[in-house]
């Protein structure tokens, strides 16, 4: 077991290195809209039928996208690290860095539909299927916007 550990660190290690902050950034920015579709797609397989509705799990989905939507972002939108920058890497377009103060706005909807699915997650499956297309609408502000297709 030891030898295998020892195995993937080792694997792993060039791969690691030869990332740099751009990269990084660029994980970490995938990362925090994973969480948050990750958390979008519980609500959104409850409210389809997909999956049962579970009270307790939908209000932890909603919980978790209001902490997600207070996250402060900046430090996930470095310069250089568009689409144009990395196309094989992210989706994200250039024109963000033309007009964060517009990115920052669509964030602060979508906080504010966060917080609306929070006050009735666990009220049952149509408040929450309903609010559910407040939370959609906002992240899909953003994507028409701001994300490569």
């Amino acid at each position: 077991m030891r030898k295998a550990i020892i195995t993937a660190i080792a694997l792993a290690l060039p791969t690691t290195l030869a990332a740099g902050p751009m990269e990084d950034t660029i994980a970490a920015r995938q990362g925090y809209f994973k969480l948050l579709g990750a958390n979008i797609g519980v609500l959104a397989a409850m409210a389809k039928g997909e999956r049962d509705y579970e009270a307790a799990a939908a209000q932890a989905a909603a919980d978790n996208l209001v902490t997600l939507s207070n996250y402060r972002l900046d430090h996930l939108f470095m310069p250089g690290t568009s689409a144009d920058d990395f196309p094989d890497k992210t989706r994200a377009l250039a024109k963000i860095w033309d007009d964060l103060p517009d990115v920052q706005s669509k964030v602060a909807d979508l906080n504010k539909a966060a917080l609306a699915m929070q006050q009735v997650a666990a009220n049952g499956k149509g408040e929450m299927a309903g609010a559910l297309g407040g939370v959609g609408g906002a992240c899909k502000a953003c994507h028409d916007n701001y994300r490569a297709k």
